[in-house]
């Protein structure tokens, strides 16, 4: 089980080169060189960001991408969401009907609060934050 999916670490490695390339508009070369990613794949990723209201957008021999908004108002749990859909821990195994044991299984109601837990420290995971810890 993967809690941060390949897509979700990419975006949050170009958002925060972006974040750290102030006031700059960066193009999709600079970032495949700078995080070694494929350029397809990363066009993909930075253009979903694009269409989620994270970055601008710019075309042209000056085109690239800026922040939409500042570091500290762009969270990691936002991110995950965006490609990852919704997160959940606690999807029982047997996806076919609901469990009869759903309201008192012991487990479930464990991985709940693991759940709640999770998503509550990710809620305040920032750029700025991230980018503050790797300096």
């Amino acid at each position: 089980m993967k809690l941060i999916t390949r897509d979700s670490d990419y975006a949050i490695r170009a958002l925060c080169f972006i974040a750290k390339s102030k006031n700059r508009i960066v193009n999709v070369s600079e970032l495949t060189a700078q995080l070694k990613i494929p350029r397809p794949f990363l066009r993909k990723i930075l253009q979903t960001l694009n269409k989620n209201g994270l970055l601008y957008s710019y075309k042209g021999k000056a085109g690239g991408f800026e922040l939409a908004m500042r570091p500290n108002k762009i969270f990691v749990l936002k991110i995950m969401q965006i490609f990852q859909g919704e997160l959940k821990l606690n999807e029982c195994f047997l996806k076919k009907a609901p469990c009869p044991n759903v309201k008192r299984c012991k487990l479930k109601k464990k991985v709940d609060k693991i759940q709640e837990y999770v998503f509550r420290e990710l809620k305040v995971v920032s750029l700025s934050y991230l980018m503050k810890k790797r300096a």
